[in-house]
């Protein structure tokens, strides 16, 4: 690929980077336009309705309802719902929508357009345009979008056996701007060919459910924290936030509720310790300090080699806590090497016996080519 192609990638994936990171009220006006290009563009006649929710909880809610599901939505949530229908003329009954249309709004359109560019650029310049174009905004925007899925189904679905109802309405949404990844590897095609409508709403929008009679959109965040590798993170508030109140709360991308995040300034080694949750726990020493937490509870260093540190941890009425402190030598997004702190067993001796125990292994048969 040559430096023009190579740059012209580059400019893609940034101006699409600021799509799907976009936050703040959606452009009505230029989202529903796109989206009756985007209709008429697969053939199809434009929409009776565009209803505009909060989020996609409460799109997805709609959703729904128009497809009969409204028998074990939690009860609040079903009648928001019903009355962001009807305030726009939908009655919020099954079928009232139509079947969904996204594979001749969105997949269809997108796979001719992968073909078509596949076919000019040849296997190697399309390799070339989506590592350039597309990979940098992926893996962010993949987490993302699943993280919303989640939270959605954890505030929709009151059972385990009512989660798949919830994913497969998630899977008949057009994810608007985070769907900047594939838009940005067709941009051509975005701008002004036969994707130039789904294209118009991403940068004016979030997610939008298209059906025959009637579309959902949801609006976009109004708050989006993110850490340096792209992953949601807020020690002090929602990390990505919509204008109904629906929010998503993380430390360095991991899940957290939010009554958690308010007791982190509050912290004791004695609550770290009670703590059952292991994730929960890392993130509680994370912003605690493991070399805080390590003075704080009378921790000493018994063992030091080339694997790491073991300190011991003596509990009253309860068994030692005992860690293995070791540095992983591939390097966080930011050049620094990160540390991690391994539990093992009471009886571990050193902190090869203890590195070797979370491999399964004795330290005689543990002899790696390359810390990790």
């Amino acid at each position: 690929m040559s430096g023009g192609h190579a740059l012209a990638d580059e400019d893609r994936a940034a101006r699409w980077r600021t799509v799907a990171a976009a936050t703040g009220p959606a452009d009505r006006e230029a989202a529903e336009a796109g989206i009756r290009r985007a209709y008429a563009q697969a053939g199809l006649a434009a929409p009776e309705r565009i209803v505009w929710a909060g989020s996609p909880l409460a799109a997805t809610a709609a959703v729904l309802l128009l497809t009969g599901k409204e028998e074990w939505l939690p009860r609040e949530l079903a009648e928001r719902a019903a009355g962001t229908l009807r305030a726009a003329g939908v009655e919020p009954v099954a079928g009232g929508a139509g079947a969904s249309v996204r594979e001749a709004v969105r997949t269809q359109p997108w796979a001719r357009a992968r073909q078509r560019l596949h076919d000019d650029l040849g296997p190697a310049g399309w390799a070339g345009r989506w590592a350039l174009a597309a990979a940098p905004l992926w893996e962010v925007t993949r987490a993302l979008t699943e993280r919303v899925r989640t939270g959605v189904t954890e505030a929709l679905a009151p059972a385990r056996d009512q989660e798949t109802a919830v994913r497969l309405a998630l899977l008949d949404a057009v994810l608007g701007q985070h769907d900047a990844p594939w838009l940005a590897a067709v941009t051509d095609e975005a701008e002004s060919g036969p994707l130039a409508g789904v294209a118009a709403v991403a940068r004016a929008a979030g997610w939008w459910w298209p059906y025959e009679r009637v579309v959902i959109v949801a609006e976009r965040p109004v708050e989006l924290h993110r850490d340096e590798a792209g992953r949601l993170d807020r020690g002090d508030g929602p990390a990505l936030a919509f204008p109904d109140g629906f929010a998503l709360y993380a430390w360095r991308g991991m899940p957290v509720p939010a009554a958690f995040l308010e007791q982190l300034d509050e912290l004791t080694p004695e609550r770290i310790r009670e703590e059952e949750n292991a994730e929960l726990r890392r993130v509680m020493l994370e912003h605690y300090g493991y070399e805080r937490y390590l003075q704080e509870s009378g921790a000493q260093p018994v063992h030091r080699d080339e694997t790491g540190v073991l300190w011991r941890i003596a509990l009253d009425g309860d068994e030692p806590v005992v860690m293995v402190e070791v540095v992983n030598s591939t390097p966080e997004p930011d050049g620094t090497h990160r540390t991690y702190w391994l539990r093992v067993p009471p009886r571990v001796r050193t902190a090869r016996e203890g590195v070797a125990w979370t491999f399964g292994v004795d330290a005689d048969a543990y002899h790696p080519e390359r810390e990790t």
